[in-house]
């Protein structure tokens, strides 16, 4: 089958680019930059991601809304911390036709100085919490750096929850709740991550901390799909969010949000693809197998009726089938099937009627076998469970085999991947070791274990780990 011009292992960006476009996941000729077409195989891609984290929402009791597209300025500029973090990234309109404004609009970066006001009126007392919303729109923030689809982009395709709380404790209960369900998700993309604490010179701007949510790609580079924020009263109080006690006292509320977005396409192509094209988790593929018919002459009708008979029974069973029908050769078809990353391939010819047969053929691994038609719904099932579980542990190995734990920083020359360094908690301490290892600071590893050590920067004595790598 052919394969890419370049491949994965000798040039990774360059091979992203290829894969994205032969694919046909989105149109990137759109005149704004960054502002990339959703091609129809894309969106469905995507739309199956939205509808896992419905699934969780559903689950954990958030409720959708859908707030407008526009922000006034006055609003926007009510948490000072948060307009600087966002200052530089923003879009302004500045007119309605030909008449200019009395007041700035801006296209929302994020959503807290939408939802925020809305929230003070929404809640009233303690039976009101916790409020608990979600929304998944598009977010726009003016990109410099050099664009690349789903990964820096200027039009982001945004999932937020935001939530508010009586105390502290409640919304730490909830970060726990936010961990719990992108574990789930992650798993479901066949995608290991790591949880890391923002540096406090580099969390969410307003928040009071961030957690982020780290994916590691071939590269050796770190991809953030998301991040959890902890901003316990920062936003409620310049927003006035407050709620009536049981005893008729008034409290401004406690809030987390946590978000996700298109990055999680990038991660999955990234991580997942070959030099074939792209593999898909089956649980977000648009079509999780495709049927393709081997017609020889005399043969078309029964071989026709076949594939449609087992199509039927696939659907029946909640599983995303497509017969390949079209007129070209089975070698177009497979190769165009496994460009798209289709999980299984299901092939039948003459010999496979005869034998009450079928040939299964897998995509990440390219092995074949043939198994019985009247069992063919338990075995499609095993086999589509079985491949993500194979892609959840070779990423996993890639993960594991990439985070260092060096002591000194000698160590890490050569080193790709997620390097490890003790750390006294001093920001300059940090910054050095950014510049010495030329990475990014990634954050603290929430689960990590209490280190005794010494901080190779100032030597005095470092009880925790900063990570560091290269990053997207």
């Amino acid at each position: 089958m052919p394969e890419t011009k370049v491949k994965k292992t000798e040039d990774f960006n360059e091979w992203y680019n290829e894969i994205v476009e032969l694919a046909g996941l989105c149109d990137k000729r759109y005149p704004i930059k960054g502002m990339n077409v959703w091609m129809p195989y894309g969106w469905k891609l995507m739309k199956h991601v939205d509808d896992l984290i419905r699934e969780e929402m559903t689950l954990t009791k958030h409720e959708e809304v859908c707030f407008p597209l526009l922000i006034p300025e006055s609003l926007f500029k009510k948490e000072e911390e948060h307009i600087k973090g966002f200052s530089g990234e923003v879009y302004w309109v500045t007119h309605a036709g030909s008449n200019k404004l009395e007041e700035r609009w801006l296209l929302r970066p994020t959503s807290e100085t939408a939802m925020y006001p809305i929230f003070a009126l929404w809640i009233r007392s303690h039976t009101d919490l916790p409020l608990k919303t979600f929304q998944i729109v598009n977010t726009f923030r003016y990109e410099t750096k050099q664009t690349r689809a789903f990964i820096r982009v200027r039009e982001i395709h945004f999932f937020e929850a935001h939530t508010c709380h009586a105390d502290l404790d409640d919304a730490e209960r909830q970060i726990k709740e936010d961990k719990e369900i992108a574990d789930r998700l992650m798993r479901k993309l066949s995608l290991p991550c790591v949880f890391n604490k923002r540096p406090n010179w580099d969390k969410f701007a307003g928040a009071f901390y961030t957690i982020s949510i780290d994916v590691l790609m071939p590269s050796g580079r770190t991809l953030q799909v998301g991040s959890i924020h902890q901003y316990k009263q920062n936003f409620s109080k310049p927003y006035n969010i407050t709620y009536e006690t049981i005893d008729g006292k008034h409290e401004f509320c406690y809030q987390t949000t946590y978000g996700m977005s298109e990055r999680l396409l990038g991660a999955i192509i990234g991580v997942h693809g070959d030099n074939k094209g792209l593999v898909l988790p089956p649980d977000v593929a648009p079509v999780q197998v495709v049927i393709i018919p081997v017609i020889f002459k005399g043969k078309e009708n029964e071989i026709n009726k076949a594939c449609m008979l087992i199509h039927d029974r696939l659907k029946n069973r909640g599983i995303r089938v497509e017969i390949d029908q079209r007129d070209c050769t089975p070698g177009n078809k497979f190769y165009e099937w496994e460009l798209k990353g289709v999980p299984l391939r299901i092939e039948i010819g003459p010999k496979d009627l005869e034998k009450n047969e079928c040939l299964i053929v897998r995509r990440d691994t390219g092995e074949k076998y043939t198994t019985p038609q009247h069992s063919i719904e338990e075995k499609v099932a095993s086999e589509l469970k079985q491949l993500s579980e194979r892609l959840y542990n070779n990423a996993k190995k890639l993960l594991d085999a990439n985070i260092h734990h060096v002591t000194d920083l000698k160590d890490a020359d050569n080193l790709k991947g997620i390097i490890e360094v003790p750390w006294c908690g001093d920001e300059s301490c940090a910054l050095e070791v950014e510049k010495f290892l030329d990475c990014n600071t990634l954050g603290e590893p929430i689960d990590s274990k209490v280190y005794d050590g010494k901080c190779p920067i100032c030597g005095k004595h470092a009880d925790k780990y900063m990570r560091y790598a290269k990053m997207y």
